[in-house]
């Protein structure tokens, strides 16, 4: 069944439409959409390892455009939409936590998440409620997802024909590899506070909304 869902998916990533399609994913990855870009961007860069880097910039201009209608939920529609979509992507216990994060560190929270597989839309959401300089939160999104889609891009450039050898071969193990990465984020940004007793500084964080 994995395997002919990869050769499926393949065979739509070079398909015209697919770097339209690649743009879509990423955008709406950054702000509410559960499913990353990454599978598809790894595919598309298979499929065509010359047009790599030139997906791997899609990818990326998509999802800090993606991540501005997160930050603009965050900042004009939490009380609406963020808080439905939180609840609704299983993170809002890590919301506060985050937020806590954010305030603290900012271009550093940002550039974490952008960089690891973890949900970047609840760093762009959060960002917008705490009221993130839009400045800093555009140039941390751009250099955080150029790290982790470029390096993929120049990857795949390079290496593409070898790459595509090992996964046709472990396909399963790099698969369950990624699901577990994802899962491993999802588990760090529910911890990220620390325990109360270790007293981190966000460990008892709650949801304050700046005054605009």
């Amino acid at each position: 069944m994995l395997r002919g869902l990869y050769n499926w998916t393949m065979d739509k990533a070079s398909h015209p439409h697919a770097v339209w399609w690649l743009a879509l994913f990423a955008f709406v990855e950054s702000s509410f959409f559960p499913i990353p870009p990454h599978p598809l961007l790894g595919l598309m860069c298979l499929a065509e390892p010359k047009k790599a880097v030139k997906f791997a910039l899609v990818c990326t201009l998509a999802s800090v455009a993606g991540a501005l209608l997160g930050y603009a939920i965050g900042w004009g529609l939490y009380d609406s939409v963020g808080v439905w979509l939180i609840g609704a992507l299983g993170l809002t216990d890590a919301f506060p936590v985050a937020a806590c994060h954010l305030r603290e560190y900012d271009f550093e929270a940002i550039l974490i998440a952008g960089a690891t597989p973890v949900p970047f839309k609840l760093l762009t959401i959060t960002a917008g409620f705490v009221g993130m300089n839009l400045v800093t939160f555009v140039l941390s999104s751009l250099f955080a997802r150029a790290l982790i889609f470029m390096t993929v891009g120049i990857l795949f450039r390079v290496f593409g024909a070898a790459i595509k050898r090992m996964i046709d071969k472990y396909l399963g193990i790099v698969t369950t590899v990624f699901v577990l990465l994802v899962v491993g984020g999802v588990l760090v940004l529910t911890q990220l506070g620390g325990s109360k007793e270790e007293g981190g500084v966000c460990a008892t964080a709650t949801e304050v909304k700046p005054a605009r």
